[in-house]
């Protein structure tokens, strides 16, 4: 058995279909994670969300932002954005299905191992440093409990917003699954006191001023993190003092589709078949 580990789809559904060829995955035997994100912008959001459905068992997958930005629209009274594919989705026959199992799904996922130190986890946009694995896991639960509750409809309502831009634990209500939210489906650049930047999404000659990569800021234990969302690294992580490992290397906007066999450490790449966004 082989897992592999697969950054942001995006829609980009042919490459998918093609890199699990190239990796002869068989769902029987070998496992997938995915790192969010499976929808949008990409020329085939319905067939990429049909396809990791079906997968069953064999996959497991974190929430992304577009994930998220999809049931807000959905189920959450949210509007479409000019740069969406998602109305194929929304007039799909089995769309309630597909909603009600995307819904389901984490903000986090790992491989079970009881020592922080040997965990390998993943979330959409990474692991902050002011939370620790345990505290991490617990907050993404809050999330996840609410995804499924019924309280579900106001939260997507509600979870949209850049404030508060810095984690606090006596943050309540929507403020506070709104901040845990962001932190793991959006951030990319933070502050030493924890401050989120929201804007800058290029790569890191385009730092902010005060500002710096998460992966950048020691923790006190040592999980290898895995995470999507920042196309502009490349799947690099330059300067991190961590063991943060992006897998997101800008399929839809005309890079690749990348793999990591969580294992051997081997990446596999399965190239844009056709741009669809700028880079």
């Amino acid at each position: 058995m082989t897992t592999y580990a697969i950054g942001d789809l995006q829609g980009c559904h042919a490459e998918f279909v093609a890199l699990l060829e190239r990796l002869d995955f068989d769902a029987r035997r070998d496992r997938l994670w995915l790192a969010g994100d499976l929808i949008n912008r990409g020329p085939d959001s319905l067939a990429c969300l049909r396809e990791v459905h079906a997968l069953g068992e064999a996959v497991s997958v974190v929430l992304g932002n577009h994930d998220l930005h999809l049931l807000a629209i959905a189920r959450g009274g949210m509007s479409h954005k000019r740069s969406d594919t998602l109305q194929a989705i929304l007039d799909a026959p089995d769309c309630d299905a597909l909603l009600d199992w995307l819904q389901s799904q984490p903000l986090w996922i790992d491989d079970g191992l009881d020592d922080p130190d040997r965990l390998t986890v993943m979330t959409h946009a990474g692991l902050p440093p002011w939370w620790s694995v345990a505290r991490a896991r617990e907050l993404a639960g809050e999330v996840e409990s609410t995804l499924r509750g019924n309280r579900a409809g106001g939260f997507l309502e509600h979870m949209y917003g850049d404030a508060p831009r810095r984690w606090r634990d006596d943050l309540e209500g929507a403020d506070r699954l709104r901040a845990i939210v962001n932190i793991f489906t959006r951030m990319r650049f933070i502050a030493a006191d924890g401050t989120l930047d929201f804007a800058a999404k290029a790569g890191l000659d385009a730092t902010p001023a005060g500002f710096a990569p998460w992966f950048t800021y020691p923790r006190d234990d040592d999980p290898r993190m895995l995470f999507g969302h920042w196309a502009a690294l490349g799947g690099q992580t330059p300067g991190a003092v961590v063991r943060a490992e992006a897998l997101d290397t800008g399929c839809v906007w005309g890079g690749s589709l990348t793999a990591l066999d969580l294992t051997s450490g081997e990446r596999i790449g399965e190239p844009c078949q056709t741009r669809h966004g700028p880079s």
